[in-house]
């Protein structure tokens, strides 16, 4: 099969042809016909996270297809199933956080195109367990990216705890954030956008977005917030720079949370004082588990949720992630199987 790999970290991703893989007890292979780009495989190809991936190995966590093979011992999925391997590829179903619905915590989880090959192939290998199933009338496509982008803020913005009516900010409107402005509205909530970039609070508008905030100057971005909503409620940060994650302290309004789901190298400067006198909680959200992934999918096949998504192929892996590292792509690249 035709795969995207990575032979190095650091290095360009190569495409070359590889064992389609072999279906054991247990597991199911999915003939991919999409896959979403995240910022994630680019850190997993970059290796600029402390647990770095073993080379070589496939990137890819937002892969959809169908099922073509069954391992022995599995009954539960049929062939033919519309299905997603999402980041979570399988924990151990047995630790504390496994068995009380935060299984996304396991001390022994897999994640795909990370510890276990994923979704820039022909062909993935997944266990059943863990899949997302597709909803009727949601093409490939289109669900691509909510196997990570969409599960991801839909976990974080439960996690920001903002109630309907209530005011929520979300930070960076890329891959993630375009989705999570969608499922923000069809949960109830005041959006205010917030980013650097005049285009994206544009998109951001037509997504439905209450009020937007260029936030080029930090500080002017803070005080338009302060001064007109009295702070938000909660905030969700999608953006991958430090900086943005310290501006959004100062968006909150007294016992405010924000919830994270991007993940900029370093640290961020965090006024303790504020934190502490203003009961503001900052609090990390890390995917979704397998009920808030169904949920997730659920919301796109009831057309509340639509990826802003652009397909490209297989071959041109090396310019999407050039572009995604300078910034270039406002939604989701989704590579398209079917053009292989």
């Amino acid at each position: 099969m035709k795969a995207a790999v990575v032979p190095q970290l650091g290095s360009p991703l190569e495409i070359r042809e590889v064992p389609v893989p072999e279906v054991t007890p247990g597991t199911v292979l999915i003939r991919t016909h999409a896959c979403g780009v995240c910022h994630t495989d680019l850190h997993a190809a970059n290796g600029d996270w402390p647990l770095k991936p073993t080379v070589p190995f496939i990137p890819g966590h937002e892969g959809v297809g169908e099922i073509v093979a069954l391992g022995s011992g599995v009954d539960f999925v049929k062939l033919g199933s519309r299905v997603g391997v999402p980041w979570l590829h399988t924990a151990c179903g047995r630790c504390e956080f496994c068995q009380t619905g935060w299984e996304t915590l396991c001390a022994r989880q897999q994640c795909t195109g990370y510890t276990i090959n994923g979704g820039f192939a022909e062909y993935i290998l997944a266990d059943p367990n863990y899949l997302g199933f597709l909803p009727d009338g949601l093409d490939y496509v289109s669900a691509a990216p909510i196997l990570c982008a969409g599960v991801t803020t839909y976990k974080g913005l439960k996690e920001s705890e903002v109630r309907p009516g209530e005011w929520c900010a979300i930070v960076g409107i890329g891959g993630l954030g375009h989705l999570a402005v969608q499922y923000a509205k069809a949960m109830g909530m005041k959006v205010c956008a917030v980013a650097r970039s005049n285009e994206k609070l544009d998109l951001a508008k037509k997504l439905g977005a209450d009020m937007v905030v260029n936030s080029r100057d930090t500080s002017l971005a803070i005080q338009e917030v302060q001064d007109k909503l009295g702070g938000v409620h909660g905030a969700l940060v999608t953006a991958v720079t430090n900086e943005a994650f310290g501006m959004t302290i100062g968006l909150l309004r007294r016992k405010g949370t924000m919830a994270l789901v991007g993940l900029p190298p370093g640290d961020f400067p965090t006024p303790i004082f504020d934190v502490v006198l203003k009961r503001l909680t900052i609090r990390g959200s890390i995917v979704g588990n397998r009920k808030d992934l169904q949920e997730a999918l659920d919301f796109a096949g009831e057309k509340k949720v639509a990826s802003h998504a652009k397909t490209d192929k297989l071959e041109n892996i090396n310019q999407i992630f050039s572009d995604l590292e300078a910034g270039k792509i406002n939604g989701r690249i989704v590579l398209d199987f079917a053009n292989l």
